[in-house]
């Protein structure tokens, strides 16, 4: 007699594995979307993974943080520490996308508050967390950041200086740390099917849609199967990189 397999299965019995045992992480924005899944595919290999989150959930090992709050962090790092001991992995997932508008409409208010959430918050998460990982012989971050950082999408000025900004602060981030065990890197997806796109328009996500190759969004368990190499043993050379995942949209 034999049973079917549902679809789902068979797609991830064909994923590569990992092992993550021993190993603990923390993920930023990791109670939904792209953080749920980043969470949920370490831990399938074994992490020992903390959810860093403004709204956690009553999950085991959820802190509380809010990036543009630096004593939400200090806490978060010394908790981390005191019962974990360690923190091998960091993948920094929080963000806010903000309004659909032109630049010279946008509220100075709203720019400044994007600005703060994506590239401030990004120096304070590494500010705070990058001494504990350095302390292990090797390890890993990695920074969320966007195809708008890269192409400048229309009506989303703030969003893409700041993740622009973001790749520079890891390139440069990852040269500081190049003699350590740490390796920095960032990955760039173009949309991704999540609650954030509730932020923009449907107009705005009409067309980032369009601009896909594969005419489709990304999905969260493709950003978590590039997050899991990004994370792994099989990524120690590469450092100051930013990966593009993108469903062929990237021209560079």
């Amino acid at each position: 007699m034999t049973t079917s397999i549902p679809d789902d299965a068979i797609y991830e019995s064909r994923l590569p594995r990992y092992d993550f045992h021993g190993k603990v992480a923390a993920v930023t924005g990791g109670s939904r979307g792209m953080g749920r899944a980043i969470v949920e595919r370490l831990s399938r290999d074994g992490a020992t993974v903390w959810v860093l989150d403004i709204a956690p959930d009553d999950t085991p090992r959820q802190l509380a943080v809010d990036v543009t709050r630096p004593e939400t962090l200090a806490r978060a790092a010394e908790t981390l520490i005191a019962e974990s001991e360690r923190l091998d992995i960091l993948v920094h997932n929080a963000g806010l996308s903000g309004p659909t508008l032109a630049l010279v409409d946008y509220p100075p208010g709203t720019w400044r508050q994007i600005i703060d959430v994506n590239l401030t918050g990004t120096y304070e998460v590494c500010r705070h967390f990058v001494p504990l990982l350095v302390h292990q012989p090797r390890s890993w971050l990695v920074n969320m950041a966007s195809l708008a950082g890269k192409e400048g999408t229309p009506s989303a000025s703030a969003y893409s200086a700041a993740k622009a900004g973001v790749m520079a602060l890891t390139k440069s981030l990852a040269k500081e740390c190049a003699a350590t065990g740490l390796r920095v890197n960032a990955l760039a997806p173009a949309a991704i099917d999540t609650e954030l796109l509730k932020q923009m328009s449907r107009e705005h996500v009409k067309t980032m849609i369009g601009k896909s190759p594969q005419g489709r969004l990304g999905r969260p368990d493709e950003v978590a199967e590039m997050v899991a190499w990004m994370v792994s043993d099989a990524c120690t050379f590469q450092s100051g990189a930013t990966f593009d995942l993108s469903g062929g949209r990237a021209t560079y």
